[in-house]
């Protein structure tokens, strides 16, 4: 048995301890925001956080995680500035990466809490929007600092 904590709910698994965390998410919790890519942690669409740090859910074993904090794209709050972001720039095209490319901004923004936003643009290089909505992008990062400053997250 798998002991998984995603999203502040604890769950147990009957899965081998090598099963990829991204399967346990989309097929056994039904956490369908989670997106298969590529499968070989390269274009970033799996990105979730493991206790706070942007990590590729498809290259990650669920025994690996057990004892740590996991955050999907569904236990990020609504309110929180990247989502805030993201829908006032109406960032998504297909929307596909959009999961993977929220989360990782969400992580890059508590771990780092001033940063420009071009600094956080550059750290954004490992996720790949398939449509091509990098400006969009870009603008919803610029958006999501402009909008954490405003609410005294950062300085």
């Amino acid at each position: 048995m798998i002991s998984l904590s995603v999203n502040g709910k604890v769950y147990e698994l009957d899965v081998p301890d090598d099963t990829p965390l991204l399967w346990a998410l989309r097929d056994h919790l039904e956490l369908k925001g989670t997106k298969y890519g590529c499968g070989i942690g390269e274009c970033g669409t799996c990105t979730v956080h493991i206790d706070g740090e942007a990590m590729r859910s498809c290259t990650i074993s669920v025994g690996d995680v057990q004892r740590k904090k996991i955050t999907t794209i569904e236990g990020l709050p609504e309110k929180h500035p990247v989502k805030q972001a993201w829908i006032k720039e109406q960032v998504p095209q297909c929307g596909y990466c959009q999961p993977g490319m929220i989360m990782k901004v969400a992580a890059h923004l508590s771990q780092k809490p001033t940063p420009t936003a071009d600094q956080v643009i550059s750290d954004m290089d490992d996720v790949i929007c398939r449509c091509g909505t990098y400006p969009y992008i870009k603008q919803g990062i610029k958006t999501a600092v402009q909008i954490m400053k405003k609410e005294g997250k950062t300085s």
